[in-house]
């Protein structure tokens, strides 16, 4: 089950257009192959998806799936992430409707809907509903053996959740494309693995096999590429972040790329927890990766700073800063691109 290059996509976004819970569905309609017809946000119906996101797509933003349905979907994909992960009833009747009017479902809420009593019923044969956070089969402890790989190994890491670190690393990768080198990117996400990445979703892993399940796919991917990125997840300062060091030890990285929301003070939604001026910050990742020479050292070869919230040049003047604080290169891909960014990871 995934999409196809010509899947006809519906994006449920209510109330996520502009919001963090949109964080899915809005990446989809950055990266995604696979053409979105209409987007579905009751509080946004009408409006130019430009004005609202940033994103210049001329796709309609619609106020029901009734409404999609017009333009001809065949997946709705849920591009949202309530708190709790639970839909409110009334939108979860748009997924019951449309899974009646015949299209598939791509689901990367916690909670599974493949075997729900009130759509398994209704699910014909060219049907089917991706459950994207599932635990994959065979998964084993990890050993730290990707650091025995030759490819180089990117992982972002952030100073909180939600500042870019699955953009960053995208267009990191493209970059690479556009030169003609041999890169992957493994996703570790709902939305990248929707975007039709490898990868494991992992938040749906069992701690105990979360570094083996990176490990595993590094192990698989990296002998057939030069670089590798793997996007990050969380962040070592964020209290309930659990992901950040799963993925350096299951990655074994040779390089990482800081990912800081600019002028952000302490951890969203925990206002206690202060954020380190970032030239701590690059040290600390530094030293939690090296392990005190347990593994391999990997360095912070740049800052990917989001700049999203600010003007052209307030955004300009806090990249200098960052550049100067931490002696790195420093750049907004969505403003200036990832070249400078990609630079001492090519060197």
């Amino acid at each position: 089950m995934h999409l196809k290059p010509d899947s006809r996509i519906a994006l449920l976004m209510h109330e996520g257009t502009q919001s963090p819970m949109g964080k899915t569905g809005l990446a989809l309609l950055r990266f995604s192959s696979s053409p979105i017809v209409a987007v579905i946000d009751y509080q946004a119906a009408g409006r130019s998806l430009y004005e609202l996101t940033g994103i210049d797509q001329p796709i309609p933003v619609v106020e029901s799936l009734t409404e999609a349905l017009t333009y001809t979907p065949d997946v709705l994909a849920i591009g949202i992430a309530p708190s709790g992960g639970k839909l409110p009833e009334a939108w979860f009747k748009e997924i019951e409707q449309a899974v009646k009017a015949g299209l598939s479902i791509v689901n990367g809420l916690h909670t599974p809907m493949a075997e729900h009593p009130a759509l398994q019923p209704w699910i014909r044969d060219y049907q089917w509903i991706w459950d994207v956070r599932k635990e994959p089969a065979g998964l084993t402890v990890g050993s730290g053996q990707a650091s025995q790989l030759a490819c180089k190994r990117i992982l972002t890491v952030g100073t909180d959740m939600s500042v870019g670190k699955m953009s960053t690393t995208l267009e990191l990768h493209r970059a690479c494309l556009q030169r003609g080198l041999r890169s992957k990117i493994i996703a570790t996400g709902q939305t990248n693995l929707m975007l039709g990445d490898d990868g494991v979703a992992l938040d749906a892993v069992r701690v105990d096999y979360a570094s083996g399940a990176i490990e595993q796919q590094l192990m698989r991917h990296g002998p057939h590429y030069d670089f590798v990125f793997v996007e990050g997840q969380g962040s070592l300062l964020n209290p309930a972040s659990t992901a950040t060091l799963p993925l350096l030890r299951g990655a074994q990285p040779t390089h990482l790329v800081l990912v800081h929301r600019a002028g952000q003070t302490h951890i969203h939604n925990f206002p206690q927890v202060q954020i380190p001026d970032l030239a701590s910050v690059v040290t600390f990742y530094e030293q939690v990766a090296t392990a005190a020479g347990a593994f391999a050292p990997a360095k912070v070869v740049a800052i990917a700073l989001n700049t999203g919230h600010l003007t052209a040049p307030e955004a300009e003047a806090a990249i200098e800063a960052v550049a100067a604080q931490t002696k790195l290169p420093c750049a907004d891909i969505f403003r200036t691109g990832a070249d400078k960014l990609l630079t001492p990871i090519l060197a």
